[in-house]
This record gives C-alpha cells, sequence and structure tokens, in this order.
C-alpha cells in the first residue's frame, strides 16, 4: 500500500496536469483570454456613453460656430385704452403695429474660441473612452487569470486530497493488522479533514473569481477556460517609461483637461470685447398717416474690466496652471507605480524560477523520504503528513505567487489600452 502511495505521490504534478486539461477539454467551447478581452469591450456600456458624449461635443462644436438666431419681434405701441378711440389700432396717430427683426453679430474669433471649447471637449471624452478602455482591458484580464489560477488552486488540492485518502486508507489496514496505531489513523483523518475544509475554501475562491469575471463576460464565464497567455514578457515600449506614460490614458485625460481650461481662458479672453447688435424695425398707423421705420444698435457696456472681464480671464489662466500642476504631479506618481511595478514583476519571475528548480523538487524529496523511513520503519506517519502539508503549502504558495505576478503582467500589457474587434463571441449567447 505504501509503495502504491509513493508511487501515486511521485505523479502528482502529471495529475494536475491531466485533470486540468480534462477540464479545458472542449476545444470549441472555451473562453480563451483574448475571448474575454474582446466580449468585455462589446459589452461596456461605459464605452457607448463616452462615445455618445464624444459625439455630443462634436456636434456642440458646430453649433457654437454659428452666428446667434435672429429674433422676429411683433408689437402694438401707444394703443389707447380710454376714449372714443380706445382699443382702436388705426384711428390715433401714434398707435403702431410694428414688425421688426434683431440680429446678434458674434465676432468670428468668440465663435471660434466656442466652437474649439467644445472640440476640446470632445477630444477628453475621447481620452475618457480611451482611459475607461484600459482600465476595462485590466480588470477584465485580472479576473480571468484570477479564475483561471483558482481553478489550478482547487485542482492541486483535489490531486492532493486523493494521497491523503490513500494514506487514510493504509494506516486503517495496518492498524486492523495490528501494525499500526490508533493514533496514526486518526491523524491521517485529521489531514483528510484539514485537506477537505482547503477543497471547500478553493472552491469558494473559484467561484467568487468567476463571479468577478461575469461581471465582465456575462454568462461566458461559466464556459471552461482556455490557455492561459505568456506573462514572461512585458510591452517594448516599457524600457522608455518617461515616453510612454505621455500616452497613459490617464495622463492623456489630464492634457485634454488641460487643453479643455485653455480654451475656457481663450473664450475669456475673447469675451473682453462685447457683441454688438441690430435692431430693423417698420411700424404701420392708420390710413390717414404715414410708416415709419426704426433702427437700433445694442452694445453691452463693460464698463468695469477689472472687477467682471479680467478676473473672469484670470480665473481661468489660474485653472490653467492647476490643471499643468496637476498633470505633472500625475506623471510623477505614474512613473514611481508603474516602475515598482516593473520590479516587483521582475523579482517575481526570478522568485518562480527558484521555486521551480529548488523549493518543488526539495518539497518532493522531502515527502519522498518521509515515505520511505516511514515504509522502513525508521520514521513517523506524523513526518509523512507534515511533509505532505508543506508540499502541498509550496505548490499553493507557487500558484499565489504565479497570479500575483500575471496580475502584474496584466496592469502593465494594459497601461495602453488595445482595441479589439467589438464583434460579441458567440459564447455570450
Amino acid at each position: 500500500m505504501l509503495t502504491r502511495i509513493r508511487t501515486r505521490f511521485q505523479g502528482v504534478v502529471v495529475l494536475v496536469a491531466l485533470s486540468l486539461a480534462s477540464f479545458h477539454a472542449h476545444a470549441g467551447d472555451v473562453l480563451t483570454f483574448e475571448q474575454a478581452l474582446r466580449l468585455s469591450q462589446a459589452r461596456s456600456q461605459q464605452l457607448v456613453a463616452q462615445n455618445h458624449a464624444t459625439a455630443a461635443a462634436r456636434d456642440m462644436a458646430v453649433s457654437a460656430a454659428q452666428q446667434p438666431d435672429p429674433v422676429l419681434k411683433l408689437g402694438i405701441n401707444n394703443l389707447p385704452i380710454s376714449g372714443p378711440d380706445r382699443f382702436s389700432v388705426t384711428r390715433d396717430f401714434m398707435t403702431m403695429r410694428s414688425v421688426g427683426l434683431m440680429q446678434e453679430f458674434t465676432r468670428q474669433d468668440k465663435r471660434l474660441a466656442r466652437s474649439m471649447r467644445f472640440e476640446r471637449e470632445a477630444q477628453a471624452s475621447e481620452a475618457s473612452r480611451a482611459q475607461a478602455l484600459a482600465q476595462l482591458q485590466r480588470d477584465t484580464a485580472m479576473a480571468w487569470l484570477d479564475l483561471y489560477y483558482q481553478e489550478r488552486m482547487l485542482v492541486l488540492v483535489k490531486a492532493q486530497r486523493d494521497e491523503i485518502r490513500l494514506q487514510v486508507e493504509a494506516t486503517e489496514v495496518a492498524y486492523r493488522g495490528g501494525r499500526g496505531s490508533q493514533t496514526e489513523v486518526l491523524a491521517a483523518r485529521a489531514a483528510l479533514a484539514q485537506v477537505d475544509d482547503r477543497i471547500d475554501q478553493a472552491m469558494r475562491e473559484v467561484s467568487t473569481a468567476q463571479t468577478a469575471l461575469r461581471r465582465w463576460t456575462g454568462r461566458a464565464a461559466d464556459t471552461p477556460l482556455g490557455d492561459a497567455p505568456d506573462t514572461r514578457h512585458v510591452p517594448s515600449h516599457l524600457n522608455d517609461l518617461e515616453s510612454t506614460l505621455t500616452a497613459h490614458p490617464d495622463i492623456t485625460v489630464l492634457i485634454r483637461q488641460e487643453e479643455m481650461a485653455q480654451a475656457d481662458a481663450d473664450l475669456a479672453r475673447a469675451n473682453k470685447q462685447a457683441d454688438w447688435g441690430v435692431e430693423l424695425m417698420l411700424s404701420q398707423r392708420g390710413p390717414g398717416y404715414s410708416k415709419m421705420v426704426s433702427v437700433n444698435v445694442s452694445v453691452p457696456l463693460q464698463w468695469d474690466h477689472k472687477s467682471r472681464q479680467d478676473r473672469d480671464l484670470a480665473a481661468r489662466l489660474a485653472t490653467v496652471e492647476q490643471m499643468r500642476a496637476q498633470r505633472e504631479e500625475a506623471t510623477r506618481e505614474h512613473l514611481s507605480q508603474v516602475t515598482a511595478m516593473l520590479q516587483t514583476w521582475q523579482s517575481s519571475r526570478d522568485r518562480l524560477r527558484r521555486y521551480d528548480s529548488v523549493l518543488i523538487p526539495l518539497a518532493v524529496e522531502r515527502t519522498q523520504a518521509a515515505l520511505t523511513a516511514y515504509r522502513g520503519g525508521s520514521g513517523t506517519l506524523a513526518s509523512v503528513l507534515e511533509a505532505r502539508r508543506m508540499a502541498l503549502d509550496t505548490q499553493m504558495d507557487r500558484l499565489r505567487l504565479d497570479m500575483d505576478t500575471a496580475r502584474i503582467w496584466a496592469q502593465l500589457n494594459y497601461l495602453i489600452p488595445v482595441e479589439h474587434d467589438a464583434a460579441i463571441p458567440v459564447l455570450d449567447h
């Protein structure tokens, strides 16, 4: 029985690989990493909202470049309300029926400034869409990777449970044959119960990760996952972080906001000169009286520039400086964050290599040695169970580290969004 246990333990890695292959067996019915990204983009209403915001701002830019609409004016002036001519519009020489047209003429530079303000808003909406897309891709990628690794952990723990169950059977057989003690049986059963608890915990983690992925991909999250992406490399443009961060969506949004603030300042400067208005009015009196025409010119009296127009311009310029300072500070912060992520990712890659070359082989050898000693009568069952527990912990730690490394890779890989075909995969049907 112990020989059988040892043989099965040596095949744990093979069992895990076969179980994972079985879990992802249906080649035409899996949710791949790239499919999840395309599906989340196709399902996103945030991107749709940003598209509408951009279209609205561009329409407003066209509208703002036009002259104001003319105003039609109709009226009756000097209508008598008493005496023999009361309410008559023709008998009193002062009564006039008037029709007029008033037009305000906005200077071209001001209209262009208003149009440019909305064009900058449209560009800011486009930048916000890129920002939302980058965050969407990072969240989707991390959710997919979380589920992928949580499933691997579950498979690993289940494979270990099979090993512990055989250990329980072996100790029970030995106890019934008088070659073991009840203490060993109880210890093996306790180890099995602990593994069952870890299985329950792993299943809960899988369920939680699946729920998180369902947020982005819908029912497709219930489909078995495909192979994991290659997380051993990050985009080459990260070699020059300062240049890369100028295209970072968060920074681009701040740049567009700064341009919007500058457009507001340009408009405030244009508003320092008032717009003129012209009104033409034709007035008709009774049959015995002549018709009259009136021409009026109106212009706002900006008599307090220092307290109004100059203050408005100063406020807009201060906002421009505020946006510039915030952008520079955000760029420094992002540079620090991305540099730290790159360092963590590289360190994690080194640690993974150490797990594969040293820690996991040592854990396997220790377990084999404990089994050999126990079979030869020079070791204890407690040593075997402890070695198994440590081997499982080592493999689980390796998977967690791999998951954390993949999450950092996803954040680095999608600092700048990648546009995908928005066609909805069949998996969401």
